[in-house]
């Protein structure tokens, strides 16, 4: 397993997507998982430290866990199939441990409330890992990304509200990472008909 960090929440500027970065400790290689809108301004509150006034789902989840005697040891996205990304909160019940099946992004999110480390499985990274070299990481602190606006607190999340973006102007850096990571994905070839 490679240990990662979370790096940062991205709005694609055009269709309004979001994808959070996960970057390898040790190396240069990032993760891209596309995910919902709800789902991060879970992770991006819970990288700003916004405690909410009352729980929403995560801290919710992290409360229950805690109160029947468990602690989450770690994170770990460990399988890719078919587009879609599988992961496991691994927790410890007065010393039994349990695998959960989750969604990534509802397990960055929980793993980020109680500091849990995230692993990605090496087959995944070598799958899916984009790398990023010297340049463009260069040219991507020099930019301003596009970030998550700090969450308001709210008591119920409505699902009518969106994340807005600052406007900001559309440019070739701004996009880079995105371009990167469409020309990483391998283009299939469409099913020929029967003639």
């Amino acid at each position: 397993m490679i240990r990662v960090t979370v790096d940062s929440i991205r709005v694609n500027l055009l269709s309004q997507q979001r994808m959070v970065m996960l970057r390898e400790v040790d190396n240069r290689r990032y993760l891209p998982i596309w995910i919902g809108a709800f789902e991060a301004e879970a992770i991006g509150s819970a990288m700003q430290g916004h405690d909410p006034p009352r729980p929403l789902t995560h801290d919710l989840l992290r409360n229950v866990i805690g109160e029947l005697g468990g602690s989450v040891q770690n994170i770990s996205i460990v399988q890719l199939q078919d587009n879609t990304y599988y992961a496991h909160i691994v927790v410890d019940v007065r010393g039994v441990r349990r695998e959960i099946d989750a969604r990534p992004s509802d397990a960055i999110a929980l793993g980020l409330r109680v500091d849990a480390p995230i692993f990605v499985a090496e087959q995944v990274m070598d799958q899916a890992a984009v790398t990023l070299n010297e340049e463009d990481e260069e040219d991507e602190e020099e930019s301003e990304r596009p970030s998550l606006p700090p969450p308001t607190p709210r008591r119920e999340p409505r699902p009518e509200q969106t994340l807005e973006t600052d406007d900001r102007e559309v440019n070739e850096e701004n996009l880079s990472i995105f371009r990167d990571f469409i020309n990483s994905l391998e283009q299939k070839k469409p099913p020929e008909e029967d003639k």
